[in-house]
Parts: C-alpha cells; sequence; structure tokens
C-alpha cells in the first residue's frame, strides 16, 4: 500500500506511541515517532507532515505550548490532540488551536482512522490552495510583463519566447484546475464541504485570471503574429469552458 500521509506522533509514553504508529504504518501513513516537544520540534524542522498527533502531558506540551506553535513551526499542519487525563481546562484550552480532535486514551483505533482522515484531508486540501495561490500571483506577474511588452518596455521580446511563456501558463492553469479537480473527486463528508469552499474566491480568481490571458493574447495576436499564439488562446479557451462546465 502506497503511503497515504506522512504523521508526527509525540507522547512520553512508548509503548502508546509505537503501537499507535504500527497500527497507522498498516494503514498505509508513514509514521515518525518522539517523546517529547523538544525532538518534535526539531522533526517539523527537517520534514513536512500532514498531521501531528501529540499527548498532553507529555515535556514540554503540558499547556499545550507545542500545539499553540504549531502555526510557526508548520503551517497548516492539523493535530490531534490525545489525553489519558482528560479536563475541562485542557478542552478549552484547545478551542482555537489547529486541533481537529481532542481523543481521550484509550483510544477507539476507528474512531482514531477517522479523525486522521478527516485532518490529513485537510491538510492536502490548504496546501493545494497555497499552490493555486502561487500559480495566481506567477500568472499575474507574468501578465504585467506581457503589458509592458505590448506598451514598447520590452522590444527585445520575440514571438518564440512569448509563445513559450505562453505554453507554460497554460500547463500551470491546467495544473491549478487538476489540484481542483483532486480536492473535490472524494465524495466523503469532508470532502463535499470543501467543494461547497470552492465557491469561494479561489476559484473565481483562477478563471478570472485565464481569462485575463486570452484577453492578453487577443490584444497580442496583431503585434505578435504566430500560429503558435494562436494554439496556445484555442487551449486556454477550451480549458476554461471545461472549468465553467464543472
Amino acid at each position: 500500500m502506497g503511503k497515504v500521509g506522512r504523521i508526527l506522533i509525540a507522547d512520553d509514553e512508548e509503548t502508546f506511541l509505537h503501537s499507535t504508529a504500527d497500527l497507522l504504518r498498516q494503514q498505509g501513513y508513514e509514521c515518525d515517532c518522539v517523546p517529547d516537544t523538544t525532538t518534535g520540534i526539531e522533526k517539523l524542522g527537517q520534514s513536512k507532515y500532514d498531521l501531528l498527533i501529540a499527548d498532553i502531558k507529555m515535556p514540554g506540551n503540558r499547556d499545550l505550548e507545542f500545539v499553540q506553535d504549531l502555526p510557526r513551526l508548520a503551517e497548516g499542519t492539523p493535530a490531534i490532540i490525545v489525553t489519558g487525563y482528560p479536563s475541562r481546562e485542557s478542552a478549552i484550552q484547545a478551542v482555537g488551536l489547529p486541533v481537529v480532535a481532542y481523543m481521550v486514551k484509550p483510544l477507539d483505533f476507528k474512531q482514531l482512522l477517522e479523525k486522521v482522515h478527516i485532518a490529513i484531508t485537510k491538510s492536502h486540501f490548504h496546501r493545494a490552495v497555497a499552490n493555486i495561490k502561487n500559480r495566481l500571483q506567477y500568472w499575474q506577474e507574468r501578465l504585467t510583463n506581457i503589458e509592458n511588452t505590448m506598451s514598447g518596455e520590452g522590444n527585445k521580446t520575440t514571438n518564440g519566447s512569448l509563445s513559450n511563456f505562453l505554453e507554460l501558463t497554460v500547463e500551470n492553469a491546467v495544473g491549478a484546475l487538476t489540484d481542483i479537480k483532486q480536492i473535490t473527486k472524494s465524495k466523503n463528508e469532508v470532502n463535499r464541504s470543501i467543494c461547497r469552499l470552492l465557491n469561494c474566491p479561489t476559484k473565481n480568481e483562477l478563471v478570472g485570471a485565464v481569462e485575463e490571458t486570452i484577453k492578453t493574447l487577443e490584444k497580442t495576436k496583431g503585434a505578435f503574429k504566430s500560429k503558435d499564439l494562436g494554439t496556445v488562446r484555442k487551449k486556454l479557451e477550451d480549458v476554461l469552458k471545461k472549468a465553467k462546465k464543472n
């Protein structure tokens, strides 16, 4: 079974630490184990994880300091808190933190798997949105370059170099739309919620960026007469039609 997510488990109770990791590995998850917060921070600095599972009473996390620092240490990484000593105070502390579940030992492994799946789905969604935002920023910068070329500030730009850039833009457009398709592919309850979120500006901005690129191609077709540019515009128009249909 291929790896379906990377999990960092932090707990000073050795039996729980390694038995939980072994069970999750059997489900395809890649797990690293640490006995305290100090080692956990080192691991987060060395690798990217999709989820942190942390015990409250372990050294360095008695007041949830480790989880409080998680957004700074690994932005977008959610946490599942586990404890053998549940209290109202610790439950209240978890509110407002990147915590997707508060679970009491001994854990029901089936419930843990459900929470892990939800948490990692959210983690993957967060990263996909970040990738889309980066692509949108890239498009904006490149479109500004094309506008400068049209106004005479980039006279050295050739049909070939402009065509190469636009081909790369098409690849980014397809890549961003593929990210969205992968996010919404699953039919579980979490992904249905994510699908509703795609009515937010992220998708609208993506479609807008493609439309803006097509308009720029229309403007430049007189100045840069090239069959390649026409082909690129056609590809973008096809991508846009599919995006609006979905």
